[in-house]
């Protein structure tokens, strides 16, 4: 693998489980933009958190790259709902409203950097 593309592998491996370790520190911040149809909330946070810092491993060995780069895609179609909440809480406020308006497109480059790597 080219060193280029491996640091973008360890970059991405990083951001995930930093992300998943954020649902541990800092749970009330991730659980404020859950949608309200998502049962129990608080568990559904711990498991994103666990999927991720799982994920993030998992993209950091060759043998299950692939199938970690699919999960990672999978996860963050599954919480893009908790970004449309996020918009809408800011966008009567229009404190962060930049912020909500790009998290939503940066889905896709995510998306599309996880791809590269199934």
């Amino acid at each position: 693998m080219p060193e280029t593309l491996l640091t973008s592998l360890h970059i991405m491996a990083a951001f995930y489980i930093v992300a998943g370790i954020s649902h541990f520190i800092i749970p009330k911040f991730f659980i404020k933009f859950t949608p309200s149809w998502v049962p129990s909330p608080g568990k559904v946070n711990i498991l994103v958190g666990i999927i991720e810092v799982s994920l993030g491993i998992a993209l950091l060995f060759e043998e299950t790259r692939s199938v970690a780069a699919i999960g990672v895609i999978a996860l963050l179609i599954a919480v893009f709902p908790a970004h449309l909440k996020y918009h809408q809480m800011v966008k009567g406020k229009r404190k962060y409203l930049a912020v909500s308006l790009l998290r939503m497109p940066m889905q896709l480059v995510l998306i599309y950097w996880a791809y590269t790597f199934v």
